[in-house]
């Protein structure tokens, strides 16, 4: 009795702190990732109040928490859309990988961590965090924009890129076989398979099957296929995101409309409760010694998701506004990283203390690169005397046919997109 007297008091004054902290983010005009973040920071070992009848719980919200949030972001596009969106796409992955995964694979080398850490470490850098960016795109009214499906097509193309990494980097740390490691990176890649071709060709029976009047069957059932799909993907060594977001594009028509609304409360609950864990998982003592080399990191690799969204973008002929919107959106690191980290650390234990003062300087800095980094370089523009932005661009052909394969989607003004926060 006393230890669930224990979990409902933590629980709730946790609940009822996150209520509170996103109120006074929404008064300043802020995204509230960053004050959910410092507030697990507080609350985890080595905090000012230390957590413990609560944290098993708060670990498995976090982990709904990120299947909500990647099943709402699918509910918004159509599998068509995603297909055509990858196909277009796909240029701008190799750049991401290019730009975004050699810094942090040249930063292992320098701290002299071998060739298999400096894998891992690659992979830190060069993943940006779904779970943040889902987040924080619709809290910043951007669901609508031109650029959202550019940013969103990188997004998938990196987690649908897991499902090969992952399995490479763990045949790596564990010293397996070419049979074993090759064994276990079919499965991953037939997963991804069979659940795309579901998705493609059977994704209106699903609906139809899933489709129910009743909003509490509704509910249920997409609620229960996510997390199955997303546990299954899992376990075959492929992201539980990936299976998540995918459920969501096979959805279609009244019934995504309808499972996205009596779905999204829960989201904004659960995934405040992963960015809260994901602070409770970091010791505050182990950053200080990492700080100065996570933080050039950190820079460096800022800049190169930066240009990474404006290239893809540029791509599929967006507008100058929307090619540093999508960069900005970029810059966030988080989960996937986290993961990395936590395969490798056996290996070598001070990527972890690195990866995890990384991830926290970019889950941090993310929201507001999203939102600011489009009118700083207006304002640096205007006081150079130059507009970049004053007129709108000619769309080359090429660019043009990218946006189309894209998917239709309407233009939100970036002065209602900023203002609706």
């Amino acid at each position: 009795m006393h230890d669930t007297t224990a979990l409902l008091v933590e629980l709730g004054a946790v609940i009822l702190g996150l209520g509170i902290i996103g109120r006074f983010a929404g008064r300043i005009g802020l995204s509230p990732v960053p004050l959910y973040l410092l507030a697990g920071l507080a609350f985890g070992h080595g905090g000012v109040v230390p957590l413990s009848a609560s944290e098993d719980f708060i670990s498995v919200g976090a982990e709904i928490g990120v299947v909500l949030l990647l099943l709402l972001l699918g509910l918004e596009y159509s599998a068509s859309e995603l297909v055509g969106n990858l196909r277009a796409q796909y240029p701008s992955g190799a750049v991401d990988f290019v730009l975004n995964a050699v810094p942090g694979a040249v930063a292992a080398l320098l701290l002299g961590w071998g060739p298999v850490t400096a894998v891992a470490l690659a992979g830190v850098t060069w993943v940006s965090s779904s779970g943040v960016i889902a987040k924080v795109l619709t809290d910043l009214g951007r669901l609508g924009n031109r650029e959202t499906p550019v940013v969103l097509g990188v997004l998938v193309i990196e987690d649908l890129a897991m499902a090969v990494y992952l399995p490479l980097l763990t045949t790596l740390l564990a010293g397996l076989g070419l049979a074993a490691g090759g064994v276990t990176l079919a499965i991953a890649l037939g997963t991804v398979g069979t659940v795309l071709y579901l998705a493609l060709r059977h994704g209106r029976l699903l609906s139809k099957a899933v489709s129910s009047d009743n909003p509490e069957m509704l509910l249920l059932v997409v609620l229960g296929l996510a997390l199955v799909v997303a546990g299954i993907t899992q376990k075959l060594q492929v992201s539980a995101a990936v299976g998540a977001f995918l459920v969501g594009i096979a959805l279609s028509g009244e019934v995504a409309a309808g499972a996205g609304r009596l779905l999204t409360p829960l989201r904004d609950l659960f995934a405040a409760v992963f960015f809260v864990f994901f602070g409770l998982s970091t010791d505050p003592a182990a950053i200080p010694p990492v700080l100065l080399p996570a933080l050039a990191l950190a820079l460096v690799t800022t800049g190169t998701k930066i240009v990474t969204g404006w290239y893809a973008a540029r791509r599929a002929g967006v507008h100058p506004r929307g090619r540093l919107r999508a960069g900005g959106a970029l810059v966030a690191r988080g989960e996937f990283s986290i993961v990395i980290a936590g395969l490798a650390v056996a290996t070598e234990p001070r990527i972890g203390p690195l990866a995890t003062a990384y991830v926290l300087i970019l889950v941090v800095a993310g929201p507001p690169a999203a939102r600011y980094t489009e009118p700083a370089v207006a304002a640096l523009g205007r006081l150079l005397g130059r507009d970049a932005f004053a007129r709108p661009m000619p769309e080359p052909v090429e660019a043009a046919e990218a946006a189309g394969a894209a998917g239709t989607f309407e233009v939100t003004p970036p002065e209602d997109s900023t203002a609706r926060r």
